[in-house]
């Protein structure tokens, strides 16, 4: 068992509190790491690094600050593997879905080395009688990210390099389930030439989360995980005059149209609800089967969802690994239980799926039947559970998908060009795909759900990310007539 470190200023920080987490394997339940979770003093620390760090990194010209993140990610592209590895064996999802995580990250990591572009203001000559006006966006200081266990790359690197960039110093709070990842980016920011104190990593629990809520050098927070917490952060951070971007939760739907390609739509299905046992924020969770579709649908799904290859992830014909941990494993099961309780019909039962190994294991789970006052339709699940609602024609699938609280992601499959007109602008939900299953934008554009999926006013990376990490100036100037006649100038000197 491998005992981790917080990272601080530059090096390795041995656990202090004397508080520690246990950290798994996944696929063979076996404790694989003792994670150290950090007090306030801890935290402090961290964040004190970063505040010293900020004069320096913040007055870097962007052109070098973006040189390191270029260095960075050749890094990056080098330790590929590396990455993908660590992240199968902390939190078990597949190698290749691993290697894909890995890929979206470096794509921020490439868009924030645009920083000189991105931070460039705007100038408009002579507004008034020799008056010039231009603005700029600068820094806000130290800045916090605290991050969830599906994506302990790809989330972080939503946050980190873009404030890098436009000139912040950070601390990660990553999750205690598989924080080894955070660790090794901060080795490889290291080696790539970023000062010491500028990117900071501590473990830690709701302590470590409260102490960076209330600390008062954290000027901005941004999260990604549960709506409950999202909300907490987003209260506790905006009280205090924190900014705060908080990503909450995600209840995504897939209407399958009548004349949708049906072959095409149940491979999407199976990809977007079970690739990583479906702990994904933009995994489909329902499937909204729109007139006589429903019954060819399941036909299609039941026999894939059965034949699905689970096991360790590390095995190259692996197509779903383990849940994150035994806990959540149980909190999935009781969801079945609930919505076959409920009346739901179980077409293909996940708990039937047998798999050797003492992991957290758990199959593809397949519900038809499925009304909006179930449990298992209102809440997310987080797991590889795929609810099937019918419902007789488009306009009854547009009402039932606004009517949900969660506005993450959201998709549609038809060949009919105005119905997916109208569906991408009736739709009140952030993120939606036409005959995309999963509609995660690319780095130059930005992440985020509508209503109680997001907290706050900005979506993350992409430009968005730039506006959130910045304060915007607007600057209005005017010279001495003496300067403008010729006369002699002696530049002013700061005392």
């Amino acid at each position: 068992m491998k005992t981790l470190t917080h990272y601080i200023d530059g090096r390795p920080q041995e656990g202090r509190s004397g508080r520690y987490a246990e950290g798994f394997n996944p696929a063979t339940g076996e404790v694989a790491t003792s994670i150290p979770l950090a007090s306030p003093d801890e935290v402090d620390a961290a964040v004190a690094a970063a505040r010293a760090a900020f004069p320096a990194w913040s007055e870097t010209p962007a052109l070098k600050r973006a040189r390191i993140l270029f260095n960075f990610k050749a890094l990056l592209d080098r330790h590929q593997d590396e990455l993908a590895e660590l992240i199968t064996h902390e939190h078990g999802k597949v190698f290749s879905d691993a290697k894909g995580e890995v890929a979206r990250g470096i794509e921020v990591v490439e868009f924030a080395c645009g920083a000189p572009q991105l931070l460039k203001g705007q100038y408009t000559d002579q507004i008034g009688g020799g008056i010039d006006n231009w603005s700029m966006r600068q820094p806000l200081g130290v800045v916090a990210g605290i991050t969830p266990f599906n994506f302990p790359m790809m989330v972080p690197c939503w946050m980190f390099p873009v404030a890098l960039a436009c000139g912040n110093t950070f601390v990660l709070k990553p999750s205690e389930r598989d924080p080894s990842v955070s660790l090794r980016l901060a080795e490889l920011l290291k080696e790539a030439g970023l000062p010491d104190g500028v990117f900071n990593v501590v473990h830690g629990d709701k302590q470590a989360v409260d102490a960076l809520i209330a600390h008062p050098d954290v000027e901005a927070l941004s999260f990604v995980g549960s709506t409950p917490i999202a909300e907490y952060i987003y209260a506790e951070g905006t009280r205090r005059g924190k900014r705060v971007q908080a990503l909450g939760g995600a209840k995504n739907h897939m209407v399958v149209m009548p004349d949708a390609n049906l072959e095409q739509a149940t491979d999407a299905l199976i990809g977007a609800a079970y690739g990583s046992a479906g702990e994904r924020c933009m995994a489909i969770s329902v499937a909204v089967a729109v007139g006589d579709v429903a019954d060819q649908l399941i036909e299609r799904l039941e026999p894939r969802v059965r034949a699905l290859v689970i096991k360790n992830g590390m095995e190259a014909d692996a197509e779903m690994g383990p849940l994150v941990t035994a806990q959540h494993r149980a909190k999935v099961i009781g969801y079945i239980e609930d919505g076959i309780a409920a009346g739901a019909r179980v077409v293909v039962d996940g708990r039937e799926q047998k798999v050797a190994g003492q992991g957290f294991f758990l199959g593809g789970t397949l519900f038809d039947q499925v009304t909006p006052q179930m449990n298992i339709y209102r809440e997310e699940i987080f797991g590889p559970v795929l609810c099937v609602v019918r419902v007789p024609d488009f306009a009854a699938a547009v009402e039932l998908i606004n009517a949900h609280e969660f506005g993450n992601g959201v998709a549609c499959f038809t060949s009919d060009g105005g119905v997916a007109r109208a569906f991408a602008r009736q739709i009140k939900v952030g993120m939606a795909g036409i005959n995309v299953p999963i509609p995660v934008p690319m780095a130059w554009h930005s992440f985020g759900g509508w209503k109680r999926s997001l907290f706050g006013d900005h979506h993350a990376y992409g430009e968005e990310g730039v506006r959130f990490y910045t304060r915007y100036k607007s600057v209005m100037q005017r010279w001495p007539d003496s300067i403008a006649k010729g006369a002699e100038f002696t530049m002013p000197v700061a005392k």
